[in-house]
C-alpha cells in the first residue's frame, strides 16, 4: 500500500532511520502496555483492599520516563530522516540537469524543477519522516497488542484484530480515487507555477503592450481553477478521515463492551478489564496515524511521479574524448529539433585554427543551432562535427566546456560585484588581469568611476545598460582565455559605442583563438577570414567578403540592403 521501492531505493541513508524509529515507536508501545498493566494492578490492588508497596509505583515511573526519551528518539530521528531525503533528492535533480545541460528547459519547464525542488521533496520529506515508520508500527502494534489480548480475553483480541484492516481497506479504496485527483492538482499547480514565472519575466512587455489586463484574467481563472481542484482534495481528505475515525472509535468501544462482557463473567479482574479498556484504543491508534499520514503521502507520491519523469529523461552518451586545437570540420551536417522538419541540412564546412570565421544570414536560417551544435549544447545531430580528431559526440563534456566559450546575446550576470562576475571566468585572475579585460571591452573607465572592481552588481546586471551587460561578458570570457570563441549575435540589440567596442574586442582576438562570429549585421563580418551565408538551414554561399561581394548572388543583396539602410538612418539623424 503506496510501498515504492524505488522511491525507497534512491535514498538508501534513510533506511536506517526509518527502521530505528519503527523498533522506537514499538518499545515505546510495550512500556505503553506494561504501564497500563502496572496502573490497572494498583487499582486491583486497592480494590482488594491490599497493602500497596512502592515497587509498582516505580515501575508505572520507568516506563512514563522511557516514553517521554522515546518521543524524542522519534522526533530526532524524523528529523535525521527527512534531512537525508531533501539532500539527496534535490541532489539528484541538479544532478540530473548538468548531465542534460544547458538545454533542458527544452525538455522540462524551468517552474515545474523548481516546484519538484521546493514542495515535491517537502511532500516527500513527510512520505519518508512519518508515514514510511508508521506504516512498518502499524503492523507491528496490532500484533503485539493481539497476542497481549489473547492472554487475558481472546474474543476480544480476536475481534480488535480482524477490526483493524478495515480501516487500510477504506485507505486502499481511496486511494484510486486521490491518485487521480492528486495527479489533477499537481496538473494546476505546475502550471499556475508556469504561468506566474512567465507572467512576472515578461511583466515589462506586457506593460507595454497593454496586454496586462488579459493575462491578469487568465492567471485569475487559473487560480480559481487551483482553487477547486484543491478544495475538492480537502473534502476527499475530511471525508476519509472521518470514516476512518467512525472505525478506530466504533471498533474501541466494541473492544470495551467485549472486555466489559469477559468481567460481567469472571472470566478477567477489575485490573485486567482496566488495562485491557485504555489499550483497546491502541489497537486502532497506529493504523488511523497511518491514516493521517496517508494524504500526505499521496501528495508525495504524485510529486515522485514526475520527479521520476525528470530523472528518467534520456540523457547522451558521454563522451570521453581529451578536445585537441584544430581546425573544425563540419560534414554533412543534418539537424532536427522535432525529428520531422530540418532545420539544417546537409552542412559541409571548415573553419581554420586561430581564424575568424563567421556565419551569417536572415533569422531563422540556423546560424544559432549550428552555435549550440558545436559547442556540445544540443546534440542528435547527424553527419560530423569534430574539432581537431575529436567528433563532438564523442569528446568529454568538461574538455569541451574548457574549449569552447559561448558569449550570447543573453549571456547570463549573477548578483555579486564586478569583481566576482569577472573571477567566474578565471578564479585565478589578478586585479591588473581583470582590469585589462575591462580596458579591452572599453568598460573600465566606467567601472573606475563607480567604484572600481568591487562596484555591484545586480540580478541579471540590472543595474547597468544593455551595452555594459555585454560588455562585461565579453570582459569574463576574455579571462577565460579559452582556445575557441563562440559570439552568437553578441552585439544585438545594444548601442553603436558598445557594438564597436565589443567587435573591436572580437578581432583583436583573431590569430590567438579561433573565433565563430554570428551577427545579424553584415558591416560586422567584413574583415573575417572568411564567411558563410545560411539561407533556410543550407549553405548557400561561402568565401571573403570580397569574394562574396563579387559572386552577386544572395550575401551581396543583403550587404547593399543593409548598407543603403544604415545610410538613409544616418541621413535622418543628420
Amino acid at each position: 500500500m503506496m510501498f515504492n521501492k524505488r522511491l525507497l531505493a534512491m535514498v538508501p541513508e534513510a533506511k536506517k532511520y526509518i527502521l530505528m524509529k519503527v523498533l522506537a515507536s514499538w518499545i515505546s508501545l510495550v512500556a505503553g502496555i506494561f504501564m497500563w498493566f502496572t496502573v490497572a494492578g494498583i487499582f486491583q490492588k486497592i480494590y482488594d483492599k491490599e497493602t500497596l508497596t512502592s515497587i509498582p509505583f516505580v515501575g508505572a515511573m520507568i516506563c512514563i520516563i522511557v516514553r517521554f526519551v522515546l518521543t524524542g528518539v522519534t522526533s530526532f530521528l524524523t528529523h535525521k530522516a527527512t534531512s537525508c531525503v531533501k539532500s539527496t533528492l534535490r541532489n539528484k535533480i541538479y544532478a540530473k540537469l548538468v548531465r542534460i545541460g544547458s538545454g533542458y528547459s527544452d525538455r522540462f519547464p524551468t517552474a515545474e524543477v523548481v516546484q519538484l525542488a521546493g514542495e515535491g521533496v517537502e511532500q516527500l520529506e513527510s512520505y519518508f519522516g512519518n508515514y514510511l515508520p508508521q506504516f512498518f508500527y502499524a503492523i507491528l502494534a496490532p500484533f503485539t497488542l493481539f497476542f497481549v489480548f489473547l492472554h487475558f480475553s481472546p474474543l476480544t483480541g480476536i475481534v480488535l484484530f480482524f477490526c483493524v484492516p478495515l480501516i487500510p481497506i477504506v485507505i486502499i479504496k481511496i486511494q484510486k480515487f486521490a491518485k487521480k485527483m492528486l495527479s489533477k492538482y499537481w496538473d494546476a499547480y505546475t502550471n499556475l507555477g508556469d504561468s506566474f514565472l512567465e507572467n512576472l519575466q515578461g511583466l515589462t512587455t506586457l506593460k507595454a503592450y497593454g496586454a496586462d489586463e488579459k493575462r491578469h484574467e487568465e492567471m485569475n481563472a487559473e487560480s480559481e481553477h487551483f482553487r477547486v481542484v484543491t478544495m475538492k482534495v480537502l473534502t476527499m481528505q475530511l471525508n476519509s478521515v472521518t470514516i476512518m475515525d467512525f472505525i478506530a472509535y466504533g471498533g474501541s468501544a466494541l473492544g470495551c463492551i467485549l472486555v466489559v462482557r469477559d468481567f460481567s463473567l469472571g472470566n478477567v479482574n477489575i485490573g485486567q478489564a482496566l488495562a485491557m479498556i485504555l489499550l483497546a484504543g491502541e489497537f486502532f491508534l497506529a493504523m488511523r496515524t497511518l491514516g493521517s499520514y496517508f494524504h500526505t503521502a499521496m501528495n508525495g507520491m504524485a510529486a515522485s511521479d514526475r520527479m521520476f519523469r525528470l530523472l528518467d529523461l534520456p540523457e547522451s552518451p558521454k563522451g570521453k574524448e581529451k578536445v585537441c586545437p584544430g581546425d573544425i570540420n563540419v560534414n554533412n551536417l543534418t539537424f532536427s529539433y522535432d525529428g520531422k522538419k530540418k532545420v539544417l541540412t546537409d552542412i559541409s564546412l571548415i573553419i581554420p585554427a586561430g581564424s575568424l570565421f563567421a556565419v551569417v544570414g536572415p533569422s531563422g536560417c540556423g546560424k544559432s543551432t549550428l552555435a549550440a551544435l558545436i559547442s556540445g549544447e544540443k546534440k542528435g545531430y547527424s553527419g560530423s562535427i569534430k574539432i581537431g580528431e575529436t567528433e563532438i559526440s564523442d569528446a568529454e563534456e568538461e574538455s569541451l566546456q574548457n574549449f569552447i566559450t559561448v558569449v550570447s546575446a543573453n549571456s547570463y550576470l549573477f548578483a555579486g560585484s564586478i569583481r566576482d562576475t569577472l573571477k567566474e571566468g578565471n578564479e585565478n585572475a589578478s586585479d591588473c588581469d581583470m582590469e585589462e579585460a575591462l580596458k579591452k571591452v572599453h568598460l573600465w573607465d566606467f567601472v573606475k568611476a563607480q567604484g572600481g572592481l568591487d562596484m555591484p552588481v545586480s540580478e541579471r546586471a540590472a543595474n547597468l545598460s544593455g551595452g555594459q551587460r555585454q560588455r562585461l561578458a565579453l570582459a569574463r570570457a576574455v579571462l577565460k582565455n579559452s582556445p575557441m570563441y563562440i559570439f552568437d549575435e553578441a552585439t544585438s540589440n545594444i548601442d553603436a559605442e558598445s557594438e564597436s567596442a565589443i567587435i573591436e574586442a572580437i578581432y583583436s582576438m583573431r590569430g590567438k583563438h579561433t573565433i565563430l562570429l554570428i551577427s545579424h549585421r553584415l558591416a560586422n563580418v567584413e574583415h573575417s577570414d572568411a564567411i558563410a551565408y545560411f539561407e533556410e538551414g543550407r549553405l548557400a554561399e561561402t568565401g571573403t567578403h570580397k569574394e562574396m561581394i563579387n559572386m552577386d548572388g544572395r550575401y551581396r543583396k543583403l550587404f547593399l540592403a543593409q548598407r543603403e539602410l544604415e545610410l538613409i538612418r544616418e541621413g535622418a539623424k543628420a
